[in-house]
């Protein structure tokens, strides 16, 4: 049931209660505030200002600091709950921050950098130093912290490698690298530690994962292009809504046609969906192994490998770890997987622009 609807302005990102509950913080990614809303009424109280596009917050656990990170601006501020004034700034390596966790003692904050591949750590109280900055890989997304009984850990999504890599919080060595399917975007972990939950944006599921093996243990079939995952411990323990009903089968929302591309002769490949809605697609592409800062264009080939004139899709330019997102939509699936020769196309990717499309650089394998 939806309780309530709020304006807060243009691109809210993230919303989070405060520890207390007293006071919802909203994140507004296209604008350079903090929209605080009552807790009980859900109607906006004030506004905090902070550096342009602020990505995501999170509290500390004793409830004293709010911590805001930027999507657009590279800095992360540090904010006091009580009055809502800012106590601290911390550099970003780069401007985009789209994810932010802080350990259950309050020692440490985690964030990711996905337009780089990596992830900060710097101290939660202050002076607010930076501790650490590894390097993740391409299209690092989400980062969630688990304390079990073998120590405290940090979870990371890298949606470019398909992979979730698991660091400790002690000393920041990296513990393992789990393969979890095509672009690994949201993560949770469960109430108790044992398990986190992993959505696979190209994929179209959600996995599971023992924190204490680091094994998938179970892989969930769901909806098109899951981002973010949140998970609520026993917050419907019996009664309506605690059982199956209320669901509905996936329908139209579990149709899609899964992509790869890759270098002629191997290399980082490239993962694409494409989510049917009806008589046309969304196509989304999580594009890694190519130069960074360059300009390239998505686009249909005649023949497999790319040779002769091209029909550009979408225009991108890579991010500094040589990736991307890029969408486009459009009846793409009937032509890229058309019976009859005459009408198939194959996707590519070619450096260069759509009006000076140059050499292809990455080819449909699949």
């Amino acid at each position: 049931t939806v309780k309530h609807i709020t304006y807060v302005g243009r691109s809210p990102h993230e919303a989070f209660f405060t520890p207390d509950g007293s006071e919802v913080w909203v994140t507004v990614r296209g604008e350079n505030y903090v929209a605080v809303l009552d807790g009980h009424t859900y109607e906006e109280k004030t506004r905090i200002i902070v550096p342009g596009g602020p990505g995501m917050q999170i509290f500390s656990p004793d409830g004293q600091y709010g911590y805001v990170c930027s999507s657009f601006t590279p800095e992360t501020v540090v904010i006091t709950v009580k009055d809502h004034q800012i106590v601290g700034r911390i550099p970003q390596v780069t401007p985009f921050c789209p994810n932010i966790a802080v350990t259950p003692d309050g020692g440490q904050v985690w964030l990711t950098l996905k337009d780089v591949g990596k992830t900060m750590v710097f101290s939660g109280r202050p002076p607010f130093a930076v501790l650490k900055t590894l390097a993740t890989g391409p299209i690092t997304n989400h980062v969630k912290i688990v304390r079990n009984s073998s120590g405290t850990f940090a979870y990371v999504t890298v949606g470019g490698l398909n992979q979730v890599q698991v660091f400790r919080t002690d000393d920041f060595s990296k513990v393992t690298t789990i393969p979890v399917g095509k672009l690994p975007h949201g993560v949770w972990e469960s109430g108790d530690g044992t398990l986190v939950y992993v959505g696979l944006e190209n994929d179209d599921r959600l996995v599971a994962i023992n924190t204490l093996s680091n094994q998938v243990v179970a892989t969930i079939p769901i909806g098109q292009a899951p981002q973010a995952v949140v998970y609520v411990s026993d917050a419907v323990p019996t009664g309506a809504g605690a059982g199956p009903e209320g669901l509905q089968p996936l329908g139209v929302a579990g149709e899609a046609a899964h992509i790869t591309l890759a270098e002629p002769g191997g290399g980082q490949p490239t993962s694409m969906s494409l989510f049917d809605q009806g008589l046309i697609q969304v196509l989304q592409a999580a594009v890694t192994g190519l130069e960074p800062g360059k300009p390239y264009v998505l686009a249909l080939a005649r023949r497999r490998d790319g040779a002769g004139p091209l029909e550009p899709l979408a225009a991108f330019t890579t991010n500094p770890a040589g990736a991307a997102v890029v969408d486009a939509i459009g009846p793409i699936r009937q032509i890229v997987r058309a019976a009859t020769p005459a009408e198939r196309r194959y996707l590519v990717i070619a450096s260069g622009t759509p009006a000076q499309p140059g050499p292809v650089v990455q080819t449909q394998v699949d």
